[in-house]
């Protein structure tokens, strides 16, 4: 009988051990890890413990899955020229158009090594994308300051690395390179700017290519030139195998 119930309850153990909640998912990694099955959706995330739940927009498809959106452009239903403390904090929905914030992303990358993947589609439906083997950004008090690296071409070309070691920028917090002039509120959104950037993610949604007001739209100088505003656009994170 005692051989019996052995039997069973190995044969029972990955069913029960699959019902068992995941505690506290740091990241789409860890909801994956716990469910390969889980389809591309919203997910509840805890980047800084317990009291930090956040929503985000996890990819399970794209090169393997796993990625963790903390960025992400579609439809221009969210404005994103907005301050400093939005920017910390973050904004959007994650169903939708959203911004996870920076104290978070800051947090994500001091706990784990994150790759970096940016996929973009423009208004032909053509779509690329860019890789970067290592992403991270450092606290607040040295602004946010961004360290990418290890770029691969995903028919995009490299408008990140411009920006590579640079603080963040918004309309009301001027930490750009640019003398003479706030590269945020020159080019309408916020970033990690240098003098003033080859991609503008969080720019104006315009309807592809468009001058009547210059370099103020979503844009990846490397893949469709200055000037032409893309359709959609995602930044999103996993962690390093």
């Amino acid at each position: 009988m005692m051989k019996l119930v052995s039997v069973v309850l190995l044969l029972l153990a990955p069913a029960l051990t699959s019902c068992l909640p995941l505690v506290l998912p740091l990241d789409c990694s860890d909801i994956y890890n716990h469910d390969n099955t889980q389809p591309s959706g919203v997910y509840t995330i805890y980047p800084i413990g317990a009291t930090s739940a956040v929503q985000v927009y996890c990819d399970m498809d794209s090169d393997g899955g796993r990625w963790m959106v903390f960025q992400r452009r579609m439809d221009g239903s969210v404005n994103f020229y907005r301050s400093w403390d939005q920017y910390k904090e973050g904004f959007g929905s994650a169903a939708g158009e959203y911004w996870l914030g920076l104290e978070n992303l800051f947090h994500l990358t001091l706990r784990k090594k994150y790759e970096l993947l940016v996929d973009m589609e423009d208004f032909s439906g053509n779509n690329a994308s860019a890789r970067y083997s290592s992403f991270s950004i450092d606290p607040e008090s040295y602004e946010y300051t961004l360290h990418v690296s290890g770029f691969t071409n995903g028919g995009a070309g490299d408008s990140l690395s411009y920006h590579n070691g640079h603080k963040f920028t918004t309309l009301d917090k001027d930490q750009d390179s640019r003398t003479g002039g706030n590269c945020a509120k020159l080019r309408l959104g916020a970033f990690w700017y240098n003098d003033c950037h080859k991609a503008n993610p969080n720019g104006i949604y315009r309807l592809g290519a468009d001058d009547t007001v210059t370099y103020v739209g979503v844009e990846w100088q490397s893949w469709k030139g200055s000037n032409y505003s893309l359709k959609t656009i995602s930044m999103k994170i996993r962690p390093v195998q």
